[in-house]
């Protein structure tokens, strides 16, 4: 007689967790061709040329920054003025100012001028890109 109760008690547990595992379906074949399809199309546009030991075959954009114009600027407080001038000097057309903990993009700017500063807005470097 126990035999029926733990049948039911099992088929009480069962059916939910077979319900639940229905409703999750992955995309059709399709679908997932497509994207590895357009992920593979975009890694090929975005790779670097480069020779067969891997190594680039191109140099970065070259741009009109010159950081060693503005070199001097490391240990002195950043203001709106000091950002003005030293663009001025490196020759960039920009200036981003990299605060600690700030978030970046990665891409290569040959006319900007990256001025990082501490927490305290002291320059602890310059670099163009």
């Amino acid at each position: 007689m126990s035999f029926p109760i733990r049948a039911r008690s099992l088929s009480a547990l069962l059916l939910p967790a077979v319900l639940a595992l229905t409703a999750c379906q992955a995309p059709s074949m399709d679908e997932q061709d497509a994207a590895t399809a357009n992920a593979q199309q975009a890694a090929e546009a975005a790779k670097a040329p480069a020779d067969e030991a891997g190594k680039a075959t191109e140099a970065p954009p070259a741009g009109t920054c010159d950081a060693s114009q503005v070199q001097s600027l490391v240990g002195q407080a950043y203001t709106d003025a000091v950002g003005k001038q030293a663009q001025e000097d490196a020759g960039a057309s920009q200036v981003r100012v990299l605060k600690p903990n700030d978030v970046a993009t990665m891409e290569f700017l040959g006319d900007r001028l990256n001025v990082e500063v501490d927490a305290k807005d002291v320059v602890s470097g310059v670099r163009c890109g």
